[in-house]
């Protein structure tokens, strides 16, 4: 059994699709990105989210009270397919906090993106398998 799995179906209109892991909330993705995030925009997400719960926890264990925490992420993506990210940029703007704790907030974005952070590692990675089956019912 794998460690992750999520389901997708689409909505029957547009490019709407709906899904999610088994038996929590479903989201929405927009291949056109009209009535919500594009696959693009939601592998975007994805990071922020990541490196953000990563930030959040680390500095709970040493002792850094956060008060507020955003992310905006930028991504440039090719001209020409596959439309892959050639540069992703990331701001976290943190508020609440201590200004002699920022040397610890800084070292948890380190280690969340030299170890932590599943995403970021996997749209790094050169060994990653991806394979598609096709099934027909």
């Amino acid at each position: 059994m794998a460690d992750s799995v999520v389901s997708l179906r689409w909505e029957g209109e547009g490019l709407r699709f709906r899904g999610g892991a088994e038996g929590r909330p479903e989201g929405v993705v927009d291949g056109d990105g009209v009535t919500a995030p594009s696959p693009v925009q939601t592998l975007l997400l994805a990071l922020a989210g990541c490196t953000a719960a990563d930030l959040v926890l680390i500095a709970d264990r040493m002792r850094v009270p956060l008060g507020g925490l955003s992310v905006v992420v930028e991504g440039d993506r090719r001209a020409e397919p596959p439309r892959r990210f050639t540069r992703i940029v990331m701001r976290f703007r943190v508020s609440g906090m201590a200004a002699e704790d920022e040397p610890k907030v800084r070292r948890a974005l380190d280690l969340s993106a030299e170890k932590y952070c599943s995403v970021l590692h996997s749209l790094r990675t050169d060994d990653l398998e991806v394979r598609a089956e096709l099934e027909l019912t």
